[in-house]
């Protein structure tokens, strides 16, 4: 059996091409298997899929409400928190609405939280704790050393 993984995160978006620029914007660059109903991007060794999302709710046979905090944030991790603040602007830029400026955080890091053109939160943050490996993906220290 294999470790598991998350290999993609779809985000319902109101309005996908603007969506897309947005996301292209921060970095994210859209693979040639992305269409005028889906894209998806690459960033390091995730995918983000961008879907329309109305079709988004249909295709897992929910209703389509509107929501406030769903109870979801998505995270980035940078190496320092200039790096923080450089994604914060950028995200700013780019049209996110700035949901909490980058600052100190009561464990010890630094971080702030913006929402992208649809609401969807994310965190841009620097862990003193955390480590990247070669790849520069997060390397957690093992659960059972």
């Amino acid at each position: 059996m294999t470790a598991p993984r998350i290999h993609i995160v779809t985000l319902g978006v109101g309005d996908l091409p603007r969506a897309r620029r947005f996301y292209e914007a921060l970095g994210w660059r859209a693979s040639s298997a992305s269409n005028e109903n889906i894209a998806f991007l690459k960033g390091g060794a995730g995918v983000l899929a961008l879907y329309g999302r109305s079709a988004l709710a249909e295709d897992a046979q929910v209703e389509d409400t509107p929501a406030g905090f769903a109870g979801v944030t998505l995270a980035r991790n940078a190496g320092s928190r200039e790096e923080v603040d450089a994604w914060f602007a950028a995200a700013v830029t780019a049209g996110a609405r700035a949901v909490k400026p980058p600052q100190e955080a009561f464990w010890g890091g630094y971080s702030g939280y913006i929402a992208d053109l649809d609401g969807h939160l994310w965190e841009f943050a620097f862990n003193p704790y955390f480590v990247f490996d070669e790849h520069g993906n997060l390397a957690l220290p093992d659960a059972n050393p």
